[in-house]
């Protein structure tokens, strides 16, 4: 497998996981949240609206430079 292909196939794993990860700051408060999250505070019940919305976006630019990335590859013309 080609290194195209493997960033390719990274950028596809990256853009879920942000994905999800956005989708569990918007359903969590911020007590809830994993530890390694930012935005983690003990007690607190507010939920980290632009966080999930700053995750959901770049998972989305990974999801579009890996589609771009799997297009077909342009050829040059035989001289």
């Amino acid at each position: 497998m080609s290194n195209n292909r493997w960033v390719t196939v990274a950028a596809v794993v990256l853009g879920i996981a942000l994905i999800v990860v956005a989708v569990v700051y918007w359903a969590e408060p911020a007590r809830s949240l994993p530890g390694f999250f930012p935005g983690h505070q003990a007690g607190s019940g507010h939920h980290h609206v632009k966080h999930g919305i700053a995750a959901l976006v770049v998972g989305l630019a990974l999801l579009a430079f890996a589609w771009f990335n799997s297009g077909p590859k342009k050829t040059k013309p035989a001289a």
